[in-house]
């Protein structure tokens, strides 16, 4: 599968911005979490994470498509977050995200362990996190009555 990764700089806001709102806003829509959705992120918002030291953005291209994108931040301890991950709805179920989670795991080779967040009622996101491996905590967070939050970490 031609799947490639291309970090992302503040000239790649805009695309971002565009291809994560299309991405969540069926999310958005469904569960109306207007506080926390990434589909209500400003560019401002986006062009702050690419400019952070701990946060690298990638654009994720696939057959040269760019077709979603993944931040990565470095926390302390060799410890790393995938906040967020997505894929535009078209470009879904194809094995693209599964594929963007090893190449991440090779480029910082150096981690400990790797966290992350989904919405527990999206099954498809839960089962694909613990296919790659990935152990839901007993952590959770309640955003209103139709959404939770689950987290889930893989340690190395």
């Amino acid at each position: 599968m031609e799947v490639s990764l291309c970090k992302a700089g503040s000239n790649d806001a805009v695309t971002i911005h565009e291809m994560k709102v299309k991405a969540f806003m069926p999310l958005l829509e469904k569960y109306q979490d207007l506080e926390t959705s990434p589909a209500n992120e400003t560019i401002e918002k986006i062009i702050a994470q690419l400019n952070q030291p701990f946060t690298d953005y990638f654009i994720i291209h696939h057959l040269e498509v760019a077709v979603g994108g993944i931040r990565v931040v470095r926390k302390d301890n060799q410890i790393y977050s995938v906040s967020p991950i997505f894929i535009l709805p078209e470009h879904q179920g194809k094995g693209i995200a599964q594929k963007v989670f090893t190449m991440v795991e090779q480029i910082y080779d150096d981690a400990k362990s790797w966290k992350l967040g989904t919405i527990l009622q999206e099954k498809g996101n839960c089962y694909l996190y613990e296919k790659i491996g990935y152990k839901k905590t007993t952590a959770t967070k309640v955003i209103n009555d139709k959404m939770t939050m689950v987290f889930y970490e893989k340690h190395l």
